[in-house]
């Protein structure tokens, strides 16, 4: 796959991840492992990608005598993952010409 694809395509998910409610690095890592294997360091690049583009923003808790990051979506991270869904319609128009069978002109 592009990798420009394969990038867009993960900061969407991590954005859908983190959609409904705020979460950090491992919870989001174990919510997209039914679809998708993401790895910390990966990860934490998109993370420090989305924040740099507003699409995200981070705050700083203690839990378990421990401080951890969560990550919040921005109205901008909303737009996104919308775009996307507009965008993924034409890609499926693509992917539907690109793998037709046959030609009714024939």
């Amino acid at each position: 796959m592009d990798i420009q694809m394969k990038r867009g395509l993960l900061d969407v998910c991590v954005l859908a991840s983190i959609k409904n409610e705020d979460s950090y690095g491992y919870k989001i890592i174990k919510d997209m492992k039914p679809y998708i294997e993401l790895s910390e360091s990966t990860l934490y690049t998109i993370l420090k990608r989305l924040e740099a583009s507003k699409m995200l923003t981070v705050r700083t808790s203690e839990h378990g005598g421990r401080l951890r990051k969560y990550y919040h979506i921005t109205d901008e991270g909303l737009r996104r993952i919308e775009e996307f869904k507009d965008e993924w319609k034409e890609i499926m128009s693509i992917y539907r010409f690109v793998t037709k069978e046959g030609d009714s002109n024939e």
